[in-house]
């Protein structure tokens, strides 16, 4: 059994004598399981506790990089920021780089910025493109942790934290086929951008899942709106002629205020309309009953288990145990009434 501590300290955080420690470590005869577990248990805690002193003042710079409207990089600020106060064992110091639209050339600079002055962690999200691949392997081969949050990267991260995206691609087309069952027309699957992989996990399971529940329906996708209202808006008008018989609406990437308006315009209103995070303008949709299903997962969560997972890789902890995917919830006006 190989271990960095004195035999003395580790019978003393067992609770053991040193000549039954002695007869653990060396893997000697006549030791009981019980007792190989009490040593164990002290390992462990001795290096739990060493990570903590290690720690102790020690400050983390961690860069959070998000290409998203103002409204969502606002709800993972507010969640970075009420859970600081309880990360453990390091200060944390974020630093913030927020962008409603954020080129591959634009993410490449502000990685390669970060490369350069040094990180102990990057929080991602980005879209999936070659040259943002490139510099997220770059900042790995540096020794900087990145984790990808909300939408993953295909390439060498350390992790993706935030929503099971497929889960709730699934859950929008069980509960659009719930409101629809029966019926025939279109339903308008809208994406901020097509290179976010999140949106697409999103897309593609809905799809999946959809002919199940309404084996009629037709599917109209429109991508590229980033969640802006202009942009969207615009996309919309575009779509008209197209959306005569429209029933309904999975909105995967935010724009929600924009989209309605601009269907309301063309008189093309969706029966059932399903939209994702509660963010400020969804809440003020959820409360009028103009979004009828709003998925949401913990962002806050979501921000601890990145920032324990950075702090893992730097040795001052263990690696967050639940599951680094989250579970959709699903809230509706009924939540706000």
């Amino acid at each position: 059994m190989t271990h960095r501590f004195p035999i003395k300290e580790i019978a003393a955080q067992a609770g053991l004598s040193t000549a039954t420690v002695d007869r653990v470590i060396n893997m000697r005869p006549n030791v009981s399981a019980q007792t190989k577990g009490r040593v164990n248990a002290a390992l462990k805690e001795l290096e739990r506790q060493e990570g903590q002193l290690a720690a102790r003042g020690r400050r983390l710079f961690i860069d959070i990089v998000v290409e998203a409207p103002r409204r969502f990089s606002q709800k993972i600020r507010d969640a970075t920021e009420a859970i600081l106060p309880n990360v453990t064992p390091a200060v944390i110091r974020p630093r913030f780089t927020f962008q409603e639209v954020m080129t591959e050339a634009e993410t490449l600079a502000h990685l390669t910025r970060i490369a350069q002055r040094g990180s102990q962690g990057v929080c991602l999200k980005a879209r999936d493109l070659p040259a943002i691949r490139a510099a997220v392997a770059m900042l790995t081969a540096k020794g900087i942790p990145v984790v990808t949050m909300f939408t993953d990267i295909s390439t060498a991260r350390l992790a993706y934290v935030g929503l099971d995206n497929a889960q709730a691609g699934r859950t929008a087309a069980y509960l659009m086929g719930i409101a629809l069952r029966g019926q025939t027309g279109t339903i308008l699957l809208t994406q901020s951008h097509d290179a976010f992989e999140g949106e697409e996990a999103r897309e593609q399971a809905f799809r999946a899942a959809l002919p199940k529940h309404l084996p009629q329906m037709t599917l109209i996708e429109m991508s590229g709106g980033a969640g802006l209202a202009t942009l969207t808006a615009s996309q919309i008008s575009t779509l008209a002629p197209q959306l005569r018989e429209l029933r309904g609406v999975y909105s995967m990437g935010g724009g929600n205020r924009a989209i309605l308006a601009a269907l309301q315009a063309i008189k093309c209103g969706p029966q059932i309309y399903i939209g994702h995070d509660l963010d400020t303008e969804n809440r003020a949709l959820l409360r009028r009953g103009q979004i009828h299903f709003l998925l949401e997962h913990d962002l806050k969560r979501d921000m601890a288990r990145a920032f324990g997972t950075i702090t893992a890789q730097h040795r001052l902890n263990a690696i967050p145990s639940e599951p680094e995917l989250a579970d959709v919830q699903i809230l509706t006006p009924a939540h706000f009434a």
